[in-house]
Formats: C-alpha cells, sequence, structure tokens
C-alpha cells in the first residue's frame, strides 16, 4: 500500500511519498518547498494570505503527484505556525479540496512522537545510552529524549525558530552584532526553560529539519543536494560555530549565491545557525562533555509515513 505524508511547517511544506517493503518503508518520491506560511504570525497570530496562498499552490502539486503515484492514505500535519494562528479553518478546507486529506494541527506531544521516530529511521546509533532529537523549525524548535527502545521521556516545544527569531531581531543586512545577541539570549532563554538535570550518559544527538540539513550540505559541499548524503552526516561544535560566524558576515545576497543553500532560505539561516549554536551548547553542558551533531533528512513526515504503512 503507498501513502503520502506531508508536513505543513512554518517554513516549509514537506511531502513523502512511501510504501512498505518488508520491514522497512520506502521513499517513492520527496519534496520540499519553502513557502513561509508563518510569514507574520509571530506579530500577527494569523495566516498571511499571500502566505496562504504560496502553501496552496504547493499542496496543490503535491496532491497531483500523490494521485499519480497511487497514494491510498493521506494525512497532512500542521505544526507551530497552525497552532499559533487565527483563521485558518479556510485553509484547511481549501487544502482537503487539493491533497484529500484536511491537515490537522497536532499537538507538541504528537509531534515530538513523530519527529522522534521518524528522525531515527535509517540511522546508524550506538545501541545504547539516550538519544536527543532536535527539530529547528520556522516558528518552534522541538526537543524530545527518548531511550534506545524508542520511547519517548520527554519533549518540550519552544517558541523559538528561524523564521520567529529573524522576524523578531534581525534587521541589518548583515546583521549587526547586537542583533545576534538579541538572537542568541532569546534562544538561551528558551532553553534555560527546559529541564537542567543531568544525563545519565553522552547523548546521540540527532536534528532534524531544513536548517541542520542546509547547515550539512554546506559543511559536507553536497551539491547538488542529496538526502542520502546529508542523512548521518556528522558535524561538529567547532564547524557549526565557524559556520555561524561566516554565514553572519555575509549580505544577503551572498549567502543566496551559496552553492548548498536554497535561495529561499537565506534571509532565516543566520538566526537557525544561532540557535543550533546555542542547542549545542546546552546538550553539551547538561551531558558534561562536546556533544557532535547527527544531520538526519527525516522528521515528521517518516514518522507519520511509519503509522500510515501499519495495517
Amino acid at each position: 500500500m503507498r501513502v503520502a505524508a506531508i508536513d505543513i511547517g512554518t517554513n516549509s511544506v514537506l511531502l513523502l511519498i512511501a510504501e512498505r517493503r518488508g520491514g522497512d518503508v520506502v521513499a517513492l518520491a520527496e519534496r520540499a518547498t519553502i513557502t513561509r506560511l508563518g510569514q507574520g504570525v509571530d506579530a500577527a497570530r494569523a495566516l498571511a494570505p499571500e502566505a496562504v496562498e504560496r502553501t496552496l499552490a504547493c499542496l496543490a502539486r503535491y496532491g497531483e503527484e500523490l494521485r499519480a503515484l497511487g497514494a491510498q492514505r493521506v494525512d497532512a500535519v500542521g505544526t507551530s505556525a497552525m497552532r499559533d494562528a487565527a483563521g485558518g479553518e479556510a485553509f484547511i478546507a481549501r487544502a482537503r479540496e487539493l491533497i484529500g486529506a484536511a491537515p490537522r494541527v497536532i499537538s507538541g506531544r504528537e509531534e515530538a512522537e513523530l519527529t522522534f521516530a521518524g528522525a531515527l529511521t535509517g540511522l546508524e546509533v550506538p545501541a545504547q545510552g539516550p538519544r536527543v532529537v532536535f527539530d529547528v523549525g520556522g516558528g518552534s524548535t522541538e526537543i524530545i529524549v527518548g531511550g534506545a527502545d524508542g520511547a519517548v521521556v520527554q519533549s518540550a516545544s519552544l517558541d523559538v525558530g528561524s523564521v520567529r527569531l529573524t522576524e523578531r531581531h534581525i534587521r541589518s543586512d548583515p546583521p549587526a552584532e547586537a542583533e545576534l545577541d538579541a538572537v542568541r539570549a532569546d534562544a538561551r532563554a528558551a532553553l534555560a526553560t527546559l529541564p537542567a538535570e543531568r544525563l545519565a550518559a553522552a547523548p546521540t544527538l540527532v536534528g532534524v529539519a531544513g536548517t541542520v540539513t542546509t547547515l550539512a550540505a554546506i559543511v559536507r559541499d553536497v551539491v547538488p543536494y542529496e538526502g542520502a548524503r546529508v542523512h548521518g552526516a556528522r558535524i561538529s561544535r567547532a564547524e557549526i560555530v565557524a559556520l555561524t560566524s561566516r554565514l553572519a558576515s555575509m549580505p544577503l545576497a551572498a549567502r543566496r549565491q551559496l552553492r548548498a543553500l536554497d535561495p529561499a532560505r537565506a534571509d532565516v539561516i543566520v538566526a537557525g545557525s544561532v540557535l543550533i549554536e546555542e542547542i549545542l551548547a546546552w546538550i553539551s553542558r547538561i551531558s558534561g562533555s562536546s556533544v557532535d551533531l547527527v544531520a538526519s533528512d527525516r522528521g515528521v513526515r517518516w514518522g507519520l509515513a511509519e503509522r500510515l504503512c501499519l495495517p
């Protein structure tokens, strides 16, 4: 049976069309489109009409593809932007017409479970020890702690993301030092709300979503982008710090010329990179050791596809 899983995020819309072969879920098609549905949501708490139109145009294309490939089950989920914004009823109704399923706004808990399950598929990670998965979205960041058995122990959704932090603090091009300090302070304040107890052992730290995979592609020079080459790439904290500094020193026009960076993500990549740098610093503090980042090209849509493929 073929399934289609769609993740409607604050910054991008992701599609996975897949089927189960033996014990594995195998991708038949994957798509990622930056639509910036969360444009202005942090300030207005409503979906901007132009952002809705961009996202619906994307879903129209996805609907055509999933029907062409014969997807029998379809599920679409919305995360931070749809949770935070008023007036989404018309958007949901139109989206249902386009893809054959009404997008549902999932709770932070369900998002954590889907992210954790999806992020770890296809990764070689130690058999023992805790796993910490984080998902930097446009509007929010999810931090999920789980065990080697795949069970989620705790999770939290933080009100910081690449789009939200950019809209809150970045005004200059390239960003001024004071603006970067404000982004960093916001990220640290959000992370400070998490439980402070130390992990029993050094964790495997896995990052998902477009900011993480973009940074991994830049560091490893994956051009053109190939998910298989990014999935499982290990990036050190020092490499992230160096890349953050490099990106922050470049004007927007220069960032748009970087070979491994989607030009539509160039305006928010600096804030996202600062946030990831702070997450690495936080996990290193609570684990008592320097922790590298393992990039995952998977996430919510893969966790959702696993569910859809169940009998």
